[in-house]
């Protein structure tokens, strides 16, 4: 367990600021996934930011949908999307009302309950793949798009939250080019990740989709 400060909850006031000032500031810190079966908890490692209708890499960029809809609303909740017809991928809103900016959480050490993630991630070799890529993080937290719109600064009760950690030293901050980002967005250096971190995903570049001919 993570003990004293660590486990302080960060107030909305932490996300409703530029998407690109609050990406770096959340390694370190602890998601907390609460269950019936107990809670998960791991320490950030590996985040991406993506800036809503400015940035062509982001699923705002076209505006408002039924599916993004929840970018647009207050930070500090969850945003949750089904990619590739298998997997799920977290994301919590940042910036102010109505901006739809958000960051992807990438990979993280758990920390905490990690018998409940090996239940959920059987093809992980040892703990360190757990949570290491976006889908593979959901996975192990039992994210789905039932929590989609969940609130993270809610209270201890709430299925998902976000503590004070132990903040990544900006020192050990690294950042490069999204995973998988093409097109106008592909050069955006906006990936962040804890330097020398064997839990953080290997990054590969976008590779257009083929046509079955």
């Amino acid at each position: 367990m993570i003990a004293g400060p660590d486990r302080t909850p960060l107030p909305r006031e932490f996300f409703d600021r530029p998407v690109l000032e609050v990406a770096p500031d959340l390694l370190g810190r602890v998601l907390v996934r609460a269950s019936p079966d107990g809670p998960i908890a791991l320490r950030l490692t590996e985040v991406e930011a993506y800036e809503g209708e400015a940035d062509p890499g982001s699923h705002a960029y076209r505006g408002r949908t039924a599916r993004n809809d929840v970018m647009f609303g207050p930070p500090g909740h969850a945003y949750v999307y089904f990619t590739y017809g298998m997997w799920h991928c977290l994301n919590v809103v940042c910036g102010p009302e109505g901006t739809a900016s958000g960051v992807l959480l990438r990979a993280g050490e758990v920390v905490e309950g990690a018998e409940l993630a090996r239940k959920r991630r059987l093809s992980a070799r040892n703990d360190k793949e757990l949570a290491k890529g976006p889908a593979r993080l959901a996975t192990a937290l039992d994210v789905d798009r039932a929590l989609n719109g969940a609130d993270f600064c809610a209270g201890p009760e709430a299925p998902l939250s976000l503590l004070t950690g132990t903040p990544t030293h900006p020192d050990q901050v690294k950042n490069g080019p999204r995973t998988g980002v093409g097109g106008e967005g592909s050069g955006h250096p906006w990936r962040f990740w804890a330097a020398n971190d064997p839990t953080v995903s290997p990054y590969r570049a976008h590779t257009p989709r083929r046509r079955r001919t």
